[in-house]
């Protein structure tokens, strides 16, 4: 299979000769080989995996993103992704950079819709008096 891991501003890795890839998502993780069929899956942050003849295994930490195959193609775009050999701290990279972020994120977003709602509310109030 090609590989191909996207960021949203450039390539982070294109590998040709995939003999599997093996990716997380919210049901748990699943594999790709050569003959499955095309699909499309929404990735949670994870680790991916990839193996190569020449390469061997290859892990990689990832955010939250999709994986799309298409025949021999496999693309895999992301917001962030981080190399490594060790899994230990490959885990530790998607806890500490990708979970805590998202949470982050979901108390900001959080605060922009009280504040919309309130503007909403402030708006009504003056048209209607």
């Amino acid at each position: 299979m090609n590989l191909k891991i996207l960021l949203p501003f450039q390539i982070f890795a294109e590998k040709i000769g995939v003999s599997r890839v093996v990716a997380e998502m919210r049901g748990g993780s699943f594999g790709l080989l050569p003959r499955r069929l095309d699909c499309v899956a929404a990735l949670t942050a994870g680790i991916l995996t990839y193996e190569t003849p020449v390469g061997g295994e290859v892990f990689v930490a990832v955010d939250e993103g999709i994986i799309v195959k298409t025949g021999p193609d496999v693309l895999v775009s992301v917001r962030r992704a981080f190399a490594g050999t060790d899994l230990d701290q490959l885990r530790g990279v998607v806890e500490r950079e990708f979970l805590t972020l998202d949470a982050h994120e979901q108390s900001v977003r959080s605060a922009v819709a009280k504040m919309e709602g309130e503007l909403f509310r402030r708006m009504a109030g003056l048209h209607n008096g």
